[in-house]
């Protein structure tokens, strides 16, 4: 018999990897023809990176088995190196990126000109043709009723500049974006410290059969710190887990917490693929590694969303 208490046994359950890592999973990615990698590359944080480290990065990840990258015109030079990087291996890859602010973060048009004049600009910091998914990144629903946005994106798949759209958002517009039936994919935020979505927005996604890409999926692995993080962007989500107070984050290794909050996010019912940044190449074969471990037990799954119920208010909305 076992000396270790149950409660133990299920602590180092939840951190040891089960097999070792073979290739990344692919899922087809709602009603597209697209399937798609269950990690994907995030082009928020190579904006201030070297066009040398990012070729190693997009190598090192195209190298993992990972397909999809996400980007956004507002990420700063992102769009640019992405495309001096992939542009040889474009066959292998699904571009996303994102429309809606063409001055930077905190800039918003959502005029048909600029989104069409945004798509373009687009297509050629990517040195591509087309892209396999557009999205209107943050729009209100007052925006998308008003028309005009949605419009434009669908000029811009008429005219053969983009094959699908998206919405990338949270909360009530997010929500409105499922119901209004212009899109073929929601990006939203998904995670251990933000899962209003489960409940509120992705069952009738999946009801629609749309793609969903979960952002920020690691909530910025804000718990890695035993300070509020330096960075205020963070702070929402340090603040978050530390009122959860998930006994594995206290129990396990940086790593290990990190793989079960990777594989807590992607076993999430609906989800097809999570958007994952980092500057480091090395960090596409470790989370590559992390996965293959698979879905979550469904005890520990349960655990952390009734977790999820019992601490989180409602004010706790998905983070743009």
């Amino acid at each position: 018999m076992p000396s270790e208490s149950p409660a133990e046994l299920v602590r180092m359950t939840m951190c040891q990897p089960r097999f070792r890592y073979s290739s990344v999973e692919h899922r087809h990615f709602g009603q597209t023809d697209m399937k798609v990698s269950v990690l994907g590359f995030g082009g928020s944080e190579i904006g201030s990176a070297s066009s040398e480290l990012v070729d190693r990065l997009l190598k090192s990840a195209l190298d993992a088995g990972i397909n999809v990258i996400d980007t956004a015109e507002c990420y700063e030079q992102s769009e640019e190196l992405i495309g001096n990087a992939a542009r040889k291996r474009r066959h292998e890859v699904f571009l996303f990126t994102k429309c809606g602010h063409p001055r930077g973060i905190g800039s918003q048009d959502w005029s048909r000109e600029s989104i069409l004049d945004s798509v373009q600009r687009s297509l050629k910091r990517l040195q591509t043709d087309h892209l396999d998914l557009i999205q209107l990144h943050g729009a209100s629903d007052t925006v998308m009723k008003d028309g005009d946005a949605i419009a434009a994106l669908q000029t811009a798949r008429e005219k053969g500049l983009a094959r699908y759209l998206g919405y990338s958002g949270d909360s009530h517009s997010a929500r409105y974006a499922v119901e209004c039936g212009a899109f073929d994919a929601l990006q939203t935020s998904i995670s251990l410290a933000d899962q209003e979505a489960i409940t509120s927005t992705l069952p009738l996604a999946r009801e629609k059969n749309m793609g969903v890409i979960a952002k920020r999926p690691l909530a910025n692995v804000a718990w890695k710190t035993a300070h509020r993080p330096i960075k205020s962007y963070h702070h929402q989500y340090w603040d978050r887990l530390r009122k959860l107070h998930y006994d594995f984050i206290d129990d396990c290794t940086i790593e290990e917490s990190v793989a079960k909050a990777l594989r807590f996010t992607l076993t999430v019912p609906g989800v097809h693929t999570a958007i994952v940044g980092t500057t480091k190449p090395e960090r596409w074969q470790q989370n590559a590694k992390m996965i293959a471990q698979g879905p979550l037990a469904e005890a520990e799954f349960e655990a952390i969303r009734e977790r999820w119920d019992d601490v989180a208010p409602k004010s706790w909305i998905g983070q743009p």
